[in-house]
């Protein structure tokens, strides 16, 4: 489940662009129909049609961003590398040209492979080799070719195998839809709606185009889309295929994105509202509806289930009325107002009396749904999932952390006088222009732990785990995004959830990485050497890898990847910080083993680092070991 909620948040990259697309090409379409081609419709039509006509394209690039860990342009390139091999090897003149058929013998599959599924599949293989081979070190004769530069290679080579598979297994896919559906076509309004439900569960993998084929065009001899377009086809019988999309289409769907808005968390109300109103009016006047749908088909597919019952059941519906209406672009406003004097459209105006029917059953049935089984919508996804690496949700502790921001900008001199921001697992990291304003005792007031002046311009204010989050109110603030709010304490945030412990007591651990035991003095960082952050020891690391040193459950994981904060069933809350300043590495070097919130137990692997990449960055390894929530507490390792 957690790998099609990560990629149902993937897919809102793409989807986001789709609303403004549709109603683009929608508009075109309009003044098309109404006032004959001419350039503001041409104009219009290629505009949308740019995004709309390419929308597996954006999938590819856009899944291979979301799904990556530490995404960069890399693994967009790698999606975009992977969706041009596959495509290419089975669009219809290569497969021609390799097989030695005519173009016209080659089977009607390869040219639908531009799809949806194609897309996602792409960048699920982009995402793949990022991970995978970002850090590849190849010999030295192809050293220009190692870490990212390698990922487009791989990606290709795993393509090719892609293409391979696809191209024995696409055409019997594809064929074995549209054989399905000319059967179905003889069961009557049932068949009709059976139609329907496929119609919209097969949207993910973009197989619904084979069996729309079936349906709307000639390739069984119904032709609905087309007969009734030309009004010359059957009064009653033509446009039984495309009526039920309207209510749906128009009302259903809105009603939909009305529940899901509602119930979305407060602190993300703004956001959610930003996809779910611009797919909903796409979907209400243009028909597109797949920005509505990617939103919540990933993250709660039990809604899109229930959400293709009803387009089976409103095509039922409609067959057995009857109401008769066709579109030549979708099942929206627009084509609802241009078929309306069509002489195939039979009582089209109650269309509108089943959609408002419809609006409340969506809005009804998906808001008891969300609610009863706390499904993840739009503005509901779980808090650890809206950033990998960070261990609190920013939006919930906005004005605390802004408050705190506020009062460490006061207590710098300033926001003129920071020059360059930053932070390590702990401490914000700065550059100061004038050091003799910085005021320690006000930091210590406003919630830091400790401040070091590490000489020239160079200040570090030791917070804790969610220094990320008073950072990035800090640079909110700078750039005038945000403030502080006003007549906040400056008490801050204590540094970890729990408190302080005031037992004095011997921590008696499994050593968490292989190497030589040093005191916490020895470390070369004074945050670490003087107990600012807490007491512990530190190892000299002769491993790689590092271990969980007792049962517990993972407090925080880090992007630079270069620590970890664990809880131990005991109530000490335990960091473990690989090597001193790694953090400016940027996680090269570094792989996390576990996410935050993952219950692990002694010996369990927690992350793994390149001691040879550290040594050659110029950092030192030392790895303190340090307890958080004890000042009087002592490491011992067993």
């Amino acid at each position: 489940m957690k790998f099609f909620q990560r990629l149902g948040r993937s897919i809102m990259l793409p989807v986001a662009v789709l609303p403004v697309a549709a109603i683009l090409s929608g508009i075109g379409y309009w003044i098309k129909s109404a006032a004959g081609a001419n350039i503001v419709s041409t104009f219009l039509s290629a505009a949308g049609g740019a995004l709309l006509d390419n929308m597996a394209l954006l999938f590819a690039i856009g899944i291979s961003i979301g799904m990556a860990k530490k995404s960069d342009g890399t693994s967009a390139l790698a999606g975009l590398v992977s969706w041009l091999v596959v495509t290419t090897l089975l669009k219809p003149e290569t497969v021609a040209a390799f097989t030695g058929a005519k173009l016209d013998d080659v089977p009607a599959a390869f040219g639908f492979v531009q799809n949806v599924f194609i897309g996602i599949l792409c960048g699920l293989i982009g995402a793949f080799c990022y991970d995978r081979f970002k850090d590849t070190k190849l010999p030295d004769a192809l050293s220009f070719f190692s870490g990212r530069r390698s990922v487009a290679i791989v990606t290709a080579a795993f393509s090719l195998v892609a293409a391979i598979a696809l191209f024995f297994v696409w055409p019997f896919v594809y064929g074995g839809l549209v054989a399905f559906g000319e059967w179905i076509v003889t069961l009557g309004p049932i068949g009709t709606g059976i139609y329907g439900f496929l119609n919209r569960m097969l949207i993910p993998v973009g197989l619904h185009h084979a069996l729309n084929s079936v349906f709307w065009f000639d390739v069984a001899g119904i032709n609905d889309l087309n007969n009734f377009l030309a009004g010359e086809g059957t009064y009653g019988v033509t446009g039984q295929y495309m009526t039920g999309f309207f209510p749906v289409m128009m009302f259903g769907l809105p009603g939909a994105a009305l529940a899901m808005y509602v119930t979305a968390k407060s602190t993300r109300k703004k956001v959610a509202a930003g996809i779910l109103l611009s797919g909903a009016i796409s979907s209400f006047f243009v028909g597109v509806t797949e920005p509505l749908e990617f939103s919540f088909m990933f993250l709660a597919p039990v809604l899109y289930v229930i959400h293709a019952l009803f387009m089976g059941i409103s095509m039922v519906i409609s067959q057995i009325l009857p109401v008769r209406m066709g579109f030549g672009f979708s099942g929206g406003f627009i084509d609802l107002v241009l078929g309306w004097a069509n002489p195939m459209a039979e009582n089209p105006w109650m269309i509108l009396i089943m959609g408002v029917a419809w609006f409340f059953i969506y809005f009804f049935v998906f808001y008891v749904v969300i609610k009863r089984f706390n499904l993840k919508t739009p503005g509901r996804e779980d808090d650890d999932g809206l950033e990998e690496g960070t261990d609190l949700d920013p939006a919930v502790k906005d004005d605390i952390y802004l408050a705190t921001a506020g009062k460490f900008l006061t207590a710098l001199g300033g926001k003129e006088n920071i020059t360059e921001l930053d932070n390590c697992a702990t401490r914000l990291r700065l550059e100061i222009a004038d050091v003799s304003k910085v005021d320690e005792k006000a930091l210590k007031h406003a919630g830091a732990a400790g401040t070091m002046k590490a000489g020239g311009h160079s200040v570090q204010v030791v917070y804790g785990l969610n220094v990320q989050f008073v950072k990035d109110a800090m640079e909110r603030i700078v750039s005038g995004d945000a403030a502080a709010p006003a007549g906040s304490a400056a008490t801050g945030v204590v540094l970890t959830a729990a408190a302080p412990k005031t037992d004095a007591g011997v921590r008696t651990l499994r050593q968490p990485l292989a190497g030589t035991v040093v005191p916490l003095s020895e470390v070369p960082d004074p945050t670490f050497a003087q107990g600012i952050m807490g007491p512990g020891v530190a190892i000299q690391p002769s491993g790689d890898t590092v271990f969980a040193p007792a049962d517990g459950t993972i407090g925080a994981t880090f992007d630079s990847g270069h620590a970890i904060a664990l809880e131990l069933d005991d109530g000490t809350e335990l960091l473990i910080h690989v090597g001193i300043d790694t953090v400016q590495m940027k996680g090269d070097g570094f792989e996390t083993l576990v996410k935050k919130g993952d219950r692990v137990t002694a010996g369990t692997p927690l992350l793994r680092f390149d001691i040879g990449k550290i040594a050659a960055a110029g950092y030192s390894a030392v790895t303190p070991v340090i307890v958080l929530n004890d000042e009087s507490a002592t490491i011992r390792f067993a």
